[in-house]
C-alpha cells in the first residue's frame, strides 16, 4: 500500500509542472484591458478588474478552508472548471453583466487555485520523502508556468488582431486541459489531517501562524508585492495604448501588448535561472527587498514617462515575482501546519486582493467615465502607488532589525 501511495505521489510530481503549464496559458493576459475598453469604456474596464478581485475575495478564504477540509484535488478541479467557465463567458461578452459574471468566475478559479496548488506540491514531496526539495520544485513549476505565459502572450496578441474574444476561447481550452490533469491528481495523505480538538485546534494552529515573526513579515511583503505587481498588469495595457496613440500606432496595440507580455515572461524565465546564485550572494531578506524595489521603480518609471522606453521597462514586470515567489513559498511551507496550510495562503492572497480592489475603486473615480485613459490620469494613479510602495519598503527594511527571515543552518 505504501509503495502504491508513493507511486501516486510521484505521479503528482510528474504532472504538476504540466498543470502549471496549462494554468499559465492565459492568452487574454496581454489584451484583456484593450478588449474590455473596446466593448465598454476605460472606467468600466478598471471596474471589471475590481469585480474580478472581489470575486476572488469572496471565495479566497472559503476555498482555502475547502482545500484543508475536502482536499487539494477537488479544489484544483473546481479551480480549473471555474476558470474555463469564466473564459467562455468573457469570450461570449456582449454586455457588462456577462463580462462581470465571467470575471467573477475567473476570480473564483484563482481563489480555488490560491495556495492549494503549492500545498499539493509540498505535501506530495513530503509523502514521497523529498520535502527538502521544495525550493527546487517550486522553481521548476514556476518556469513551466512562465514558459506557457510567454507563449500565450504573443499568441494572444496576434489572436486579438482578428478578434478580441479569441484569446478567451483559447484560454478556455487551456483550462480544459488543466482540468483533465487535475482529475488525475491523487490526494496527499497529509492534506486532510484530523487534528485533536477538531476545528478549535485547526483555528488555533492558524492563529499561531500569525504570531510567527517570519510568517508575519513575509505576509506583509507578499501582500505589498501582490498590489505593486498587479499595478502594471492593470494599467500597462492602457499605458501602451496611450503611448502608441501619440505616435499614430494605436491599431498595433494588441500585437505590441502581446509582444511585451511574451518578452516579459521570457525575461522572467531568464531571471529565474539566477535566483539560486542571487540568494546565496545576497541572502533571502535582501533579495526579497530588491525584488520589491524593482516593482516600485517600475511604477515610478511608468508614472513619469510616456515613451517607448517606458514600454520596454514593462519587460521587467514579472522579474520580481521570479526572484521572490518560489522562495517565499519554499520558506513558509515548513512553518505551516497541513491542517491550515491552504487557509493561511488564502488569507495571504485575500489581504492583497482586498486592498488592491479597494485602491482600484478609488482609481476608477480618477479616470474619465467615457473613452480611453489618458497619460495624465495614468501618471496620477501610478504616482500614488509608487509613494505607498516606498513607505512599505522602508517599514519592511526597519523590521529586519528584529526579524530573522533567513532559515538557520541545519533547520
Amino acid at each position: 500500500m505504501a509503495h502504491f501511495r508513493q507511486g501516486e505521489m510521484a505521479r503528482n510530481l510528474r504532472l504538476y509542472p504540466w498543470f502549471k503549464f496549462f494554468q499559465g496559458l492565459y492568452f487574454w493576459h496581454a489584451v484583456w484591458f484593450l478588449y474590455f475598453q473596446s466593448e465598454l469604456s476605460a472606467a468600466e474596464a478598471v471596474l471589471l478588474y475590481a469585480i474580478y478581485d472581489i470575486g476572488a475575495l469572496a471565495l479566497e478564504v472559503p476555498s482555502g478552508y475547502m482545500s484543508d477540509r475536502l482536499g487539494r484535488r477537488v479544489t484544483l478541479i473546481a479551480a480549473a472548471a471555474s476558470g474555463m467557465a469564466g473564459a467562455v463567458l468573457l469570450g461570449i461578452g456582449g454586455s457588462f453583466p456577462v463580462f462581470a459574471l465571467g470575471q467573477v468566475l475567473i476570480g473564483a478559479g484563482m481563489a480555488f487555485m490560491s495556495g492549494t496548488d503549492s500545498a499539493l506540491l509540498y505535501e506530495s514531496l513530503a509523502a514521497d520523502g523529498r520535502s527538502d526539495q521544495i525550493e527546487r520544485e517550486e522553481l521548476r513549476a514556476w518556469r513551466a508556468g512562465f514558459a506557457a505565459s510567454a507563449m500565450a502572450g504573443l499568441a494572444g496578441g496576434a489572436m486579438a488582431l482578428a478578434s478580441g474574444a479569441l484569446p478567451f476561447w483559447a484560454s478556455a481550452a487551456a483550462s480544459a486541459c488543466a482540468l483533465v490533469i487535475a482529475l488525475r491528481f491523487a490526494e496527499p495523505d497529509s492534506a486532510t489531517p484530523k487534528p485533536t480538538g477538531g476545528e478549535l485546534a485547526r483555528l488555533g494552529g492558524l492563529g499561531r501562524s500569525f504570531l510567527h515573526p517570519v510568517l508575519v513579515w513575509l505576509f506583509v511583503l507578499n501582500m505589498a508585492m501582490y498590489i505593486l505587481g498587479h499595478v502594471p498588469f492593470v494599467f500597462g495595457q492602457p499605458f501602451i495604448l496611450a503611448t502608441l496613440d501619440s505616435l499614430g500606432l494605436a491599431g498595433e496595440a494588441p500585437l505590441v501588448s502581446g509582444g511585451v507580455s511574451a518578452t516579459m515572461m521570457a525575461v522572467s524565465l531568464l531571471a529565474s535561472l539566477i535566483v539560486v546564485p542571487l540568494r546565496r550572494r545576497l541572502g533571502l531578506p535582501l533579495l526579497l527587498l530588491v525584488a520589491f524595489a524593482i516593482q516600485i521603480l517600475l511604477c515610478a518609471a511608468l508614472a513619469l514617462s510616456g515613451s517607448l522606453l517606458a514600454i520596454a521597462l514593462l519587460f521587467l514586470r514579472m522579474v520580481p515575482d521570479a526572484l521572490s515567489w518560489p522562495l517565499i513559498l519554499a520558506r513558509i511551507q515548513p512553518l505551516l501546519s497541513s491542517a491550515s496550510r491552504a487557509t493561511y495562503l488564502s488569507l495571504q492572497s485575500f489581504s492583497g486582493r482586498m486592498i488592491f480592489a479597494g485602491t482600484l475603486l478609488f482609481a476608477a473615480d480618477a479616470i474619465p467615465g467615457e473613452g480611453q485613459m489618458d497619460q495624465g490620469a495614468l501618471a496620477t494613479v501610478l504616482g500614488a502607488y509608487t509613494i505607498a510602495g516606498l513607505v512599505v519598503l522602508g517599514l519592511l527594511a526597519v523590521a529586519l532589525l528584529r526579524v530573522r527571515i533567513e532559515q538557520p543552518p541545519g533547520a
